[in-house]
């Protein structure tokens, strides 16, 4: 008889359940649900309330639609029994955000507040409180305060107290009806387990929540708003529990919901692209890991804490118990390729691929291929969605230069895959110069596995080698892991997430190595990149006059 854990992978657009075999990483089975509200940006589902510009709600019962169909359709598809599942874990996009009852249910929910937008889930890239974030740097950086350090230097609208600021501020009464604000990988596991908890992952990353120092003070957070003076004693209460604890059992009814027995153990939740680390193998220091899906994440560990500017956070146990962990990121990367296959290609690409049978990404990664660097003479700033990491700016926007009435769409296309490069070769130095050594680069999610050129151009951009995992879904691997490890050794599981990524996780036998040609040219176009972030990010006023307009 096999032991197996499940892992569940909540995204920006669905989620993802995987049986994993605990003892060698083998994926019985796994099944999407997509959510069927998607992202909200518009107006709500059923209602003509429009919602502000920046707006990116979720409607929670599409989390529990979710676990109800994938969980089943995954035993019956990889002939497991429920007995033979040891333990559950769960990751989530981050920081989403779930106004709930002291009963744990969604204020959207009920009838009283369904029109109302603050009383949806706000998803990670709700970036509507940014006039809230950038209040709230105003008085840190005005006050030195400490804390602000350990998060670049900035704190981002993504995270969890601009969103409950905006709250307070547009929608009062919401704010004094709510029992909890939660993220959401907490209220799942809430739910199925029916006992509050918070994670340090998130709270740490998203919550300005710091293992020795605890959450920051209550009289910086009065002079944000005097409503915010306990709110971490209120409606962010909960003991927060590290990752790869328990954080509860699963309840009788839940298991009937779902189709397990009760009383199996549920991991603490943790961060989607945090998940993907031991989903990649990855349990030591040194190795950087790029979650590459419709954003970029990059984690990293090490043993020692650097204040790192235009990170997004540093934690100690934040993914591995006993290293600190570290987050950068790029707000938009698969993202932009959807954007311009979907928004720019004309007609004549279109009708190329399908008279070739090939997808339109596909067609333009052939034709890309075929360009030598720098010789279409054109770049772009990977800013489409902000940008994350160094400069911590949801108003910046994207850009391409040297556009002539001769460029080519899959011109166009390389050079976006190229500015998404040379974003992440400048995290690489960012970390390297505050003294946190890299020595290697794993990439998993589903862009690796989909784009070959993709991949040498990241190698050939940052001169070095890039491993990448051997299956799509490293955060939901990584998420069974957990799973493994609260079940324990004795129980079927593994007694520590480095055991369960050594028996777990696996990765492809390539390995993409940078050329030496085209790493040399990189390096001249990459200096221009610089200048242009360093001018339209730092200098001019140019795309912050443009989004107030």
């Amino acid at each position: 008889m096999s032991n197996y854990a499940i892992g569940v992978d909540f995204g920006t657009g669905s989620g993802r359940v995987a049986i994993v075999n605990v003892d060698n990483g083998d994926v019985a089975a796994t099944h999407v649900t997509e959510y069927k509200h998607g992202v909200i940006t518009d107006c709500l589902p059923n209602s003509s309330i429009a919602l502000k510009r920046e707006s990116a709600l979720q409607h929670p019962k599409d989390y529990l639609t979710v676990l109800e169909t994938s969980i089943p359709i995954c035993l019956q598809e990889g002939g497991v029994k429920k007995e033979d599942i040891v333990g559950i874990g769960i990751d989530f996009t981050a920081c989403t955000v779930l106004p709930i009852t002291s009963s744990l249910e969604p204020l959207c929910f009920d009838d009283k507040w369904k029109n109302e937008p603050h009383a949806w889930v706000k998803l990670w890239k709700h970036h509507a409180a940014q006039n809230q974030a950038d209040r709230i740097n105003r008085l840190a950086i005005e006050q030195e305060a400490s804390w602000l350090a350990r998060y670049g230097g900035i704190v981002s609208s993504e995270w969890m107290l601009p969103k409950l600021v905006e709250v307070i501020e547009e929608a009062p009464d919401v704010y004094e009806e709510v029992a909890y604000f939660m993220e959401a990988s907490d209220w799942i596991t809430s739910i199925l387990t029916g006992k509050v908890s918070r994670n340090n992952c998130a709270a740490g990353f998203k919550g300005l929540w710091h293992k020795e120092e605890g959450y920051i003070g209550k009289e910086f957070l009065k002079q944000i708003h005097p409503s915010l003076e306990n709110v971490y004693e209120t409606k962010l209460a909960g003991e927060v529990k590290s990752i790869g604890q328990v954080a509860g059992y699963l309840t009788t009814s839940m298991a009937e919901r779902i189709g397990l027995n009760e009383g199996v153990p549920v991991a603490m939740g943790i961060i989607d692209a945090h998940a993907g680390v031991p989903g990649a193998t990855v349990a030591s220091p040194g190795e950087l890991v790029l979650v590459m899906g419709t954003s970029t994440c990059h984690m990293l560990l090490s043993e020692k804490e650097e204040l790192v500017p235009g990170i997004s956070g540093v934690v100690k146990d934040g993914i591995i118990p006993g290293y600190y962990a570290y987050e950068a990121g790029q707000a938009a990367v698969g993202d932009i390729f959807a954007w311009f296959v979907q928004e720019n290609v004309p007609a004549y690409v279109v009708e190329a691929a399908k008279n070739e049978q090939k997808d339109i990404h596909q067609w333009l990664e052939e034709k890309a291929n075929k360009i030598p660097p720098g010789s279409n003479g054109l770049m772009a700033l990977d800013w489409h969605n902000g940008c994350r990491t160094p400069l911590v700016n949801s108003n910046l926007s994207g850009m391409f230069v040297g556009l002539t009435l001769n460029s080519k769409p899959e011109e166009m296309y390389r050079s976006l895959i190229e500015a998404t490069a040379y974003g992440t070769k400048l995290i690489i130095e960012q970390f390297e110069e505050n003294n946190i050594k890299i020595n290697s680069l794993v990439a998993c999610g589903g862009l690796p596995q989909k784009n070959k050129l993709m991949m040498q151009i990241y190698a050939d951009v940052t001169g070095r080698k890039i491993q990448i995992a051997s299956n799509t879904i490293t955060p939901a691997i990584g998420s069974a892991m957990y799973g493994a490890v609260v079940a324990g050794e004795n129980d079927g599981g593994h007694a520590t997430i480095q055991q369960a990524a050594k028996k777990m996780g696996k990765l492809k036998d390539e390995i993409v190595i940078p050329k030496e040609e085209a790493s040399r040219k990189y390096q001249e176009l990459y200096s221009i990149y610089k200048e242009m972030v360093y001018h339209f990010g730092k200098t001019s006023n140019i795309m912050h006059k443009l989004k107030e307009i």
